[in-house]
């Protein structure tokens, strides 16, 4: 069983540390962050893409070598290099992109699940399906890098989805940037190398979702997710081959993924006992944030560390925050976190049938908890 955590490693080698880096390369600022350390790899380098790939946690990459050559090169070790690197807690999209766009860590930008309960409401706000209410600004306040790239003389783009364009997601991960929607690989690729080829300093990001779409539908390792890692090489090869000579491309991903079987599966809303003294479910299903009618948090930390046993860790929401899995948490972000936090281990998970959407049910896919499976992403950076 996986029960051992991987702590993110904020301020050393986490998601969030990524662009602080890329920016003081690219700004020519020797005293700015560079917690990564990439000023000496970088040297020379006036033009950066960054690519996020959904769902390509580290240890993923073998098996998508397999059906992609120019990640079988890169694990090789005949193309780039390729280091190890943790994405924040949860391991999940939303909190991951608004931390490589901010660079702190989720609990400063307030962006601390898929789901979060709006506080003194009811109200669960779906981060993927969030229209702008509330204010993107307001609910996560802090300044992105891509401003401060920007405010430092460097052309700035993100690609992504047309659809994207002015959620409330994107605003509140990449405002400061000037933003092109691509629907398709040769789209992306083209736009990104377009924008890289703008006068330099120029720091290009890219996001492509299809691999992480596929493991949730069909399963990791399935023939539609092997087809999609094979899409996700079809990108790279066309990155590669377009960099400019001062040019890098640095490949990462939000979170890793992995298979749930049906019978390592709970649901609050088919167990009583579950169910007691539970006001509002948020979060996903490999890590739940369960707000309780007053008073009966300490009868719901108990009863469900009893039901679940080793399947997850059960903890207080100040036991998670002491815990340091969201780093430092002021107190206008605290009680975005439940009462009670349920990281399920090893390939468990907590459904919700009666509280979301009948095809969260239906994956076979998962994120958000804290295994090395889902907490560790790749590096990799190539140089034109």
């Amino acid at each position: 069983m996986t029960t051992t955590p991987v702590p993110p490693r904020y301020a050393e080698g986490s998601l969030s540390d990524l662009l602080p880096s890329v920016v003081s390369v690219l700004a020519g600022a020797p005293e700015g962050p560079d917690p990564l350390g990439l000023a000496p790899v970088l040297d020379g380098v006036r033009r950066i893409a960054v690519l996020l790939v959904d769902g390509l946690g580290y240890h993923l990459l073998p098996a998508v070598a397999q059906v992609a050559p120019v990640a079988a090169d890169v694990l090789a070790g005949r193309l780039g290099t390729l280091t190890a690197l943790t994405c924040g807690f949860p391991s999940t999209t939303p909190t991951s992109l608004v931390s490589l766009g901010t660079g702190v860590a989720p609990g400063a930008h307030g962006i601390l699940g898929f789901t979060l309960n709006v506080p003194g409401t009811e109200r669960v706000l779906n981060h993927v399906d969030w229209a702008g209410d509330p204010d993107p600004a307001l609910w996560q306040p802090v300044p992105t890098q891509f401003a401060r790239a920007r405010d430092a003389g460097v052309t700035v783009t993100v690609v992504s989805r047309p659809e994207f364009a002015g959620s409330g997601l994107t605003v509140a991960a990449y405002r400061g940037s000037r933003y092109q929607g691509a629907g398709d690989v040769e789209a992306l690729a083209g736009q990104m190398l377009a924008a890289l080829k703008a006068d330099a300093p120029a720091l290009v990001y890219g996001y492509h979702p299809a691999l992480d779409t596929a493991g949730h539908l069909s399963g990791v390792g399935s023939e539609p997710w092997k087809a999609a890692a094979a899409d996700v090489d079809r990108l790279l090869r066309l990155l590669v081959d377009g960099l400019p000579g001062d040019a890098a491309l640095l490949v990462t991903a939000d979170h890793g993924q992995l298979n749930v079987p049906a019978e390592h599966r709970f649901d609050i809303d088919a167990d009583a006992r579950l169910a007691a003294g539970v006001r509002v479910v948020a979060g996903e299903p490999r890590v739940r944030y369960l707000h309780t009618v007053p008073g009966a948090a300490p009868d719901v930390l108990a009863t469900w560390r009893e039901v679940l046993g080793d399947a997850a860790w059960v903890a207080g929401r100040e036991e998670a925050v002491a815990a340091g899995w969201y780093g430092p948490v002021p107190p206008a972000h605290r009680n975005r976190i439940g009462d009670v936090v349920v990281a399920c281990r090893d390939t468990y998970a907590v459904l919700a049938t009666a509280h979301e959407s009948p095809v969260v049910a239906k994956l076979i896919g998962y994120h958000g908890s804290y295994t090395a499976a889902e907490m560790t992403i790749p590096l990799i950076l190539i140089r034109g």
